[in-house]
């Protein structure tokens, strides 16, 4: 080797050598050219790090070929196989074997291959044996391939093999002709400076004993091994000649067939098989032909039967199989599994005609038990009576037709294998566990499958699983989506929006069909309005021989006077009996001459015995979240009371589990949900543990029919932009004791003041007396820090928060007295709720502001009206709570232009709170005699108050 100058012309050629222990490599050599132009002995080997500076001798193919030439140089080679450093010398004389060229030159040989490949026609030489020159001989790549023939001659003593080629149409002399086999994995031969590849896979090493040997002779004793072997696969492979044994080739259609495979406590699966005549092979099998050998002994006859399987075809088959949802489980046996965790029985309980249609054969393998793989299917119908549904059930497996209620035990215990009449064991679609479990849990009898009404929801949910039939009545019933519309009520103040009207018309089917329900819309819907709309219809609709009139009302404390303020509103004709106080009837028959009773959860629990003994038109429970325990009092007194319908409202029918709605479910239609036990395992633990979607689901099916929620979202274009209402609370007994004994001293001394000064009383006496009343009308707790008890106020706000914070929305609440939302703020600390809070001595109001509108867990701005007013922009509340009201109407509607104002999206509810029989109730009215006043721009409460008369103060005082 010698330096190149590449000022002077050079040329890149590819080298043929044999490495004394590799075998045969490729070089790729830069060799300076003669001034004639020919080859001179200056040559230089090269490398990808190396080349660069020949570039103009290189085309792209060159350096992809280089590239791959890099990684069989044998430096290159030994670091690859053996991690410590090494000379060459050492490793080929210490380390390398026979064992290790077995690993390492098919990995040599695929790299030759595809560098031969690239070569085509580039200069090609072989390497000069002794000195190494690379140029030595030019080489010459056959420009077509050359065909094999194996040839086997058996005659009385032995088999002789051998092959014969054939290129351009001629026999091919090779033996003896010191040919060589350069690549063995997919043979290439050297013969007379030309490389001769392959029109077929072929092994270098069966070319390899003939290159200097005529044949290989196999004696009989041996034979018989060697033909199960040796030449069953050369025939799979190759074209072979014989004589002296016959090779038949025989072309079949071929059938698919599947086989299941039973595992009784595994996964049983499919295997795909193809079977071509008498002949079958496993689907994992690649090759293009099969070959069986058979043997006459009289004859001393072999025969190889040699079938041409269809790849294509095959793979179609599989395909197939892919596409109804099958994946491999073993690609070498061709077995089967679904992709989607299904059964192989469901499966094929799907697919089997589509299957069969296709041509493919469906059999199991023999075993102890036989398996029924036929069509499984289900059909149901559904009978109706008075207060119960017959379902008339059959499973149909084939030819046979089984009472469904035979597979109870079956469906409850998930006993999937069941044996049909003939002995074979059919294997229930697990589909059916999940899908009609419950009918077995809800029936009513053990023998048959009836259900109370209630249990539509059921039957919604099986009718999309099955073919299932109703009478006309029932698919009316089942279309509860599609209700009647009901004319609203004669003497009804009011229009009902469209989907107050709904609900109106919802309350109506519920009751044709003899079913409770629970209105779940979310606060400020008017859920009191659509109600007293339909008791004002039940009132015009009251026959003398209906059995019950009256209706009764259960509901918490705080809001008794708000339903008789709606119902004075919407429905004075209602003759309505307020079941409250110490001074309440003791005697049921006085129930009878009212159409609605409104009393208190509170008292429920003390007149159960009282409200036990009627029996009642409806019983409607408003806020009926308060029974979502099952063990508690009010649960259970309820539970006691007699009625012929039930209804129940709640903004928040959830509220912390799915186990609340059991209740009331129970309430308005018992038996609907079973024992509250199953209703805790069957839906509880694997809808909020394991968030069961299907579990979820199934629940929703059943409750559907029964509960009716719209969002302000879905009802927004029906409501007005703002919704005004005040809530009247009611004090508690000791917060109602104060606040009558300080304005008894207060209306003394100020009315005696104002006889005595001729009505010019003090301006500050005065102020100071109604704003303590206020205070007590708000919280007991302001006025005295050791005030022990609560606010009938107080805990109505935190009734309604629960309700809104269940709906993710959110609440400005203001109030004049920062006291008062310090309370508030006390009770959220104490119950770890997140809140935002300014009020004037906020140092950071930016912070706070910023804290509401970006963080979406603060659902809760506290605000006092000086701080807050004016000069914020809240869009993101769509509620807003004024805790007291203020003498100066203008002041409320700042508070309220907090979030009702440019930008706000949402329909925003306003809530005033006014405790009963108190100044602020007053002062309501006050301002709407005052109306002049109110209009007029006051910004003092001193100067409302200067255009009080004598006689308004009495009105406040009374």
């Amino acid at each position: 080797m010698q330096k190149i100058d590449n000022s002077v012309p050079y040329r890149l050629i590819y080298s043929l050598g044999e490495h004394p222990y590799l075998g045969y490599l490729i070089e790729p050599h830069i060799v300076q050219l003669n001034s004639n132009g020919s080859d001179s002995l200056s040559y230089k080997r090269v490398f990808t790090n190396t080349v660069d500076e020949f570039k103009s001798a290189l085309d792209e193919d060159d350096y992809k070929i280089i590239k791959l030439l890099d990684e069989i140089e044998q430096t290159h080679v030994i670091k690859r196989f053996h991690k410590k450093a090494i000379r060459p010398m050492d490793y080929f004389s210490k380390v390398f074997d026979q064992k290790l060229y077995g690993y390492i030159r098919p990995k040599l040989d695929q790299k030759m291959l595809k560098a031969l490949e690239l070569i085509g026609n580039k200069p090609l030489f072989l390497m000069s044996k002794k000195d190494g020159y690379p140029a030595d001989q030019i080489l010459k790549i056959a420009d077509q391939p050359t065909s094999i023939l194996f040839h086997f001659r058996r005659n009385e003593e032995e088999t002789r093999y051998f092959p014969t080629l054939k290129y351009n149409g001629h026999r091919m002399e090779f033996m003896f002709k010191n040919a060589e086999v350069i690549i063995n994995q997919q043979a290439w031969l050297l013969l007379e400076n030309t490389l001769y590849h392959f029109d077929q896979p072929l092994e270098g090493k069966k070319l390899s004993p003939f290159l200097n040997k005529r044949y290989i002779a196999v004696g009989r004793t041996t034979e018989r091994k060697y033909f199960e072997t040796f030449v069953t696969g050369l025939i799979e492979k190759h074209n072979v000649y014989a004589e002296g044994f016959d090779i038949k080739t025989i072309k079949e259609d071929a059938i698919p067939v599947l086989t299941l495979n039973y595992v009784e406590e595994g996964e049983s699966h499919l295997k795909l098989s193809f079977t071509y005549g008498d002949y079958s092979f496993s689907a994992g099998g690649e090759h293009k032909v099969s070959v069986r050998m058979l043997y006459e002994s009289k004859e001393d006859l072999y025969t190889f039967i040699r079938i041409k399987r269809s790849v294509s075809w095959e793979e179609k088959q599989r395909e197939i199989l892919h596409v109804l949802g099958l994946k491999k489980l073993d690609a070498l046996f061709g077995s089967y599994i679904t992709d989607h965790g299904k059964s192989i029985f469901s499966w094929l309980n799907e697919n089997q005609n589509d299957l069969l249609e296709k041509g493919f054969i469906i059999q199991q393998e023999t075993g102890e038990k036989s398996f029924f793989i036929g069509k499984t299917s289900l059909d149901i119908e559904v009978g109706e009576d008075n207060d119960w549904f017959d379902v008339r059930a059959f499973a149909n497996f084939g030819p046979y037709k089984i009472p469904f209620i035979q597979l109870r035990d079956h469906i409850l215990n998930r006993i999937q294998e069941f044996e049909l009449p003939n002995g074979e064991i059919a294997i229930l679609p697990e589909e059916w566990f999940a899908q009609y479990e419950h009918l077995f849990h809800f029936s009513v009898k053990k023998d048959m499958l009836q259900f109370n009404k209630a249990h539509i929801g059921l039957l919604h949910e099986i009718s999309e699983h099955t073919a299932l039939t109703m009478s006309r009545k029932l698919q009316h019933l089942s279309n509860f989506e599609k209700i009647i519309a009901i004319d609203p009520p004669l003497h009804f103040n009011g229009q009902l929006r469209p989907y107050q009207q709904a609900g109106y018309n919802w309350f109506h089917f519920l009751q044709e069909f003899k079913f409770g329900g629970v209105l779940a819309d979310d606060m400020g819907l008017g859920k009191t309005v659509q109600t007293l709309a339909f008791l004002q219809k039940q009132k015009e609709d009251f026959k003398s021989t209906d059995h019950a009139k009256t209706s009764l009302l259960i509901l918490p404390t705080s809001l008794v006077y708000n339903w008789q303020k709606e119902a004075d509103r919407f429905a004075p004709k209602l003759r309505i009996l307020l079941h409250t106080g110490s001074n309440r009837f003791k005697d049921p028959y006085a129930f009878s001459h009212f159409d609605l009773v409104i009393t208190t959860y509170g008292i429920v629990r003390s007149d159960e015995a009282i409200l036990g003994k009627f029996f009642f038109n409806y019983i409607i429970l408003d806020e009926s979240q308060n029974i979502k325990n099952p063990t508690s009092k009010s649960f259970k007194s309820i539970k006691t009371l007699k009625s012929k319908n039930k209804l129940a409202l709640s903004g928040t029918p959830v509220e912390n589990s799915v186990s609340d709605i059991w209740s009331q479910m129970h309430f308005t239609n018992p038996g609907l949900l079973g024992s509250y036990a199953f209703f805790q395992k069957e839906f509880v633990v694997p809808i909020e543990k394991k968030k069961d979607e299907e579990k979820a689901q199934r629940l929703q099916a059943i409750i559907k029919p029964f509960v009716l929620r719209r969002t302000k979202n879905q009802v927004a274009t029906e409501l007005p932009p703002k919704t005004e209402q005040i809530i009247y609370c009611e004090m508690t007994e000791k917060q109602s004791d104060m606040y009558e004994t300080t304005k008894s001293e207060y209306r003394n001394a100020l009315l005696d003041g104002i006889v005595q000064q001729n009505g010019k009383t003090s301006q500050i006496t005065l102020l100071q007396g109604l704003t303590r009343l206020r205070q007590l009308a708000n919280h007991p707790k302001m006025v005295d820090e050791n005030f022990d008890e609560n606010s009938g106020k107080f805990q109505a706000v935190l009734e309604m928060l629960e309700s809104i914070s269940s709906e993710q929305n959110k609440v400005l609440i203001f109030s004049q007295f920062v006291k008062h939302l310090q309370l508030f703020k006390a009770h959220f600390d104490k119950q770890k709720i997140k809140y935002a809070y300014l009020d004037g001595a906020t140092k950071d109001r930016a912070d706070a502001v910023q804290n509401f509108k970006a963080n979406k867990d603060t659902k809760v701005f506290l605000i006092s009206i000086k701080a807050g007013g004016v000069g914020l922009n809240l869009t993101e509340a769509d509620y807003v709570f004024i805790l007291d009201p203020w003498w100066n109407p203008a002041v409320e509607q700042q508070a309220i232009d907090r979030t009702h104002r440019i930008g706000q999206t949402q329909n925003v509810f306003i809530y005033k709170f006014i405790s009963k029989d108190t100044v602020e109730e007053k002062i309501v009215a006050l301002q709407n005699r005052k109306k002049s006043i109110a209009t007029a721009l006051i910004t003092t409460e001193e100067s409302f108050v200067k255009s009080l008369s004598p006689d308004d103060l009495k009105e406040l005082l009374r």
